[in-house]
């Protein structure tokens, strides 16, 4: 993925040039691994945020908009994501389920640490980090059990920059049936959502994974996402920033390989 001597400007501006070619190329991909799985439909868990609006609309203009069912999945979570997400259904067009699990994920956090506690085991408050993640599983257990029900395949949103750094969740959003983005940086992703007709608040919202109230992806990173995308496409940028890539790259190589086995 790395093409030194390359600005971030410079590929962009040429993936812009592109960008026509590169969606149809995306939505024959999307038609292929449906087709080949025999599958209904897709099912793609939509956020409010930027990839997942992406993915949602290739697979619309794809495959047609009732063959793709959008699925908020709140817990414990801001409420204008839900309106984001409601406002991209209605402009790009497709089914928009919305499903509540604020209860359901106070229960299963209460439930983990009575088993503890049962065992004699240390119980102290759960990390942020923890219950995030909880969530994040919790979402992709109800994106299957629909895939499951109506015969439709889960749809990734993950992109490349994301990928690279390990910034998701295993067992929560890492996991899908196919992924239509998962070549692209981040930079390139925004500039497929302006062609697809991404809504603007979609477009310039700060991007966030909803884990916990005021998360946003750069705060928690500690980097932005252009930073990142420079290291990922040159190699080069700020020591420190390719310091903490780097060992985020390394630290999650788990993340993007089969479970080992012997």
């Amino acid at each position: 993925m790395i093409k030194a001597g390359r600005d971030l400007a410079a590929v962009v501006a040429a993936y812009r040039q592109n960008v026509a070619a590169d969606a149809e190329k995306r939505r024959r991909f999307i038609q292929e691994q449906v087709a080949a799985a025999g599958s209904n439909g897709v099912v793609v868990g939509i956020s409010g945020g930027i990839d997942s609006a992406v993915t949602a609309a290739l697979c619309g203009q794809a495959l047609g908009s009732d063959r793709v069912l959008g699925v908020w999945i709140g817990a414990q979570s801001a409420a204008v994501h839900l309106q984001d997400s409601r406002e991209l259904a209605a402009k790009i067009g497709f089914k928009l389920v919305e499903i509540n699990l604020d209860q359901v994920t106070g229960m299963l956090l209460v439930a983990i640490r009575s088993g503890l506690v049962a065992a004699g085991l240390p119980a102290a408050p759960f990390s942020q980090k923890m219950a995030g993640n909880t969530k994040a599983r919790e979402r992709m257990a109800v994106l299957y059990a629909l895939g499951n029900e109506l015969g439709y395949l889960v749809a990734g949103t993950s992109n490349y920059t994301e990928i690279y750094l390990g910034y998701e969740t295993k067992g929560g959003d890492q996991v899908c049936d196919f992924n239509p983005i998962y070549s692209l940086v981040k930079a390139q992703v925004q500039v497929l959502a302006t062609y697809l007709g991404v809504p603007e608040a979609i477009l310039t919202k700060a991007p966030s994974a909803d884990l916990w109230e005021g998360q946003t992806d750069e705060g928690e990173m500690g980097f932005t996402y252009a930073a990142a995308d420079t290291f990922i496409l040159t190699g080069q940028g700020d020591p420190a920033v390719v310091a903490a890539v780097t060992r985020l790259h390394r630290a999650s190589a788990h993340k993007r390989r089969l479970a080992q086995g012997i």
